[in-house]
């Protein structure tokens, strides 16, 4: 047995899912440091002897991999490598009494609202006095700035809001001094992220305020890039397009996930708009600015989805021809008001539409980056790997987008700086370059 009285605690944050819960756990980690604990985030040394893993519980491929991970660490509790295991994040607020029935090893469960809790079970202060701060696990130069909490949309094929519960806004006030903070840590590009960006401000000052925001945030020193994560289609505010064209801080990106343009499928989405509408959005977006890279997001194989439906939003994303696009395949909730429908459409089938689509795009994607050879851009480098520095311009976002490849026998840049780069050559998602 194992004498704490001559070994101080070390905890290890485990972080599954999504950017929000990124944030969550720099959260986390900050209030964890403040109180002196000694805390690691997603530490490979394997000595640390209280572990607390971050869930996901968004589809079934993420609910499987938080599940997973928590019984490793449940095995490796048995085994006496660890002492203590707490679980929280969306997996644990939405299965939390199944989760203690299966999993007894837990030490504890906590929600996605639950940190003050979280903390008063690790017998830590919840510092208010801290909010807004966090410790990074981004690099340096970028970070994620959460503007809200929750969703008051009803998709039918969603449960977020089961777990993030009511659209929450934080105060412009409480977000820029948030920016403030994390510009005075080297942060050069922030990504304001929420599940709804479009319906930030009504809850607290009774009008879409995004816009305000971005006003606010394009005044800070230190601040050199500003981009946009999750915006609804639906009676999209059209004033963000004049704060996007007005704030030259404010990078030319709009992610305005779609799932679907079959109208067919769009209804038993709940989605609240058509094919027409969105067609007139984007042309109204791309009218307004020109050079506007527009990421979307598409949902595959939802139950009715027929081989029409589909062929329909294969041609839709052939007309748009979208920057940037990403697929996800339906994964039946329960709880979500789809739940009720027939999951009629099979994994092969389900696959074999994700990938036809991304073939769709991976033609449209190459053509786009065809253009830009012989042309200069901004880049922001965020590392180095396999002889390249790879950046990204305004027009990506980490992870997800395109990448900037400069071979570093010939070109030498800093991570985290910015340089001009020259297209020289051009793949389907990467682009080529040499230093200006």
């Amino acid at each position: 047995m194992k004498t704490k009285s001559h070994t101080k605690d070390k905890y290890n944050v485990i972080t599954l899912g999504c950017s929000k819960n990124a944030v969550d756990s720099e959260v986390l980690v900050a209030q964890l440091k403040h109180n002196e604990f000694d805390v690691e985030h997603q530490s490979t040394s394997k000595d640390a002897n209280i572990i607390i893993v971050n869930t996901c519980g968004f589809i079934d491929r993420a609910k499987e991999e938080s599940i997973n991970t928590i019984l490793s660490f449940a095995e490796q509790k048995d085994k006496g490598r660890i002492d203590k295991l707490y679980v929280t994040g969306c997996l644990s607020q939405r299965y939390k009494d199944d989760l203690e029935q299966e999993i007894p090893q837990v030490d504890a469960y906590f929600g996605t609202l639950e940190l003050p809790q979280l903390l008063q079970k690790l017998n830590a202060d919840y510092k208010h006095e801290l909010v807004g701060e966090r410790v990074l696990t981004t690099p340096q130069h970028y970070a994620y700035l959460k503007i809200s909490e929750g969703c008051n949309r009803t998709c039918t094929f969603c449960a977020i809001p089961i777990m993030r519960g009511k659209h929450v806004s934080k105060s412009i006030e409480d977000i820029v001094a948030e920016a403030k903070n994390l510009a005075k840590q080297g942060v050069k590009e922030i990504m304001l992220i929420a599940q709804e960006l479009t319906y930030y401000g009504l809850d607290i000052y009774k009008e879409r305020a995004l816009s305000k925001l971005l006003y606010a945030l394009n005044e800070l020193e230190g601040i050199e890039w500003i981009r946009l994560h999750y915006a609804y289609p639906s009676k999209f505010p059209l004033d963000i397009l004049d704060a996007i064209k007005d704030c030259d801080k404010v990078c030319k990106y709009l992610d305005l996930p779609l799932q679907h343009a079959n109208n067919n499928v769009l209804k038993r989405m709940q989605r609240q708009i058509t094919q027409e509408e969105t067609k007139a959005l984007i042309q109204h977006i791309r009218t307004k600015i020109p050079n506007i890279a527009i990421r979307t997001t598409m949902l595959v194989g939802f139950p009715g989805e027929t081989e029409d439906d589909f062929n329909d939003l294969c041609a839709f994303i052939e007309e748009m021809k979208f920057e940037r696009l990403g697929v996800f395949q339906y994964s039946h909730e329960d709880d979500t008001a789809a739940f009720e429908l027939d999951d009629d459409i099979d994994a092969d089938t389900k696959e074999e539409r994700a990938a036809k689509l991304m073939q769709v795009q991976q033609e449209i994607s190459f053509l786009k980056n065809e253009e830009k050879i012989g042309n200069t851009f901004k880049v922001l480098i965020d590392r180095k790997e396999g002889g390249y520095f790879i950046g990204r311009t305004e027009y990506d976002s980490p992870e997800v987008d395109n990448e900037v490849l400069l071979d570093a026998n010939k070109n030498y840049c800093r991570i985290g700086d910015f340089c001009m780069a020259k297209i020289t050559d051009a793949t389907d998602f990467d682009l080529y370059a040499e230093l200006v």
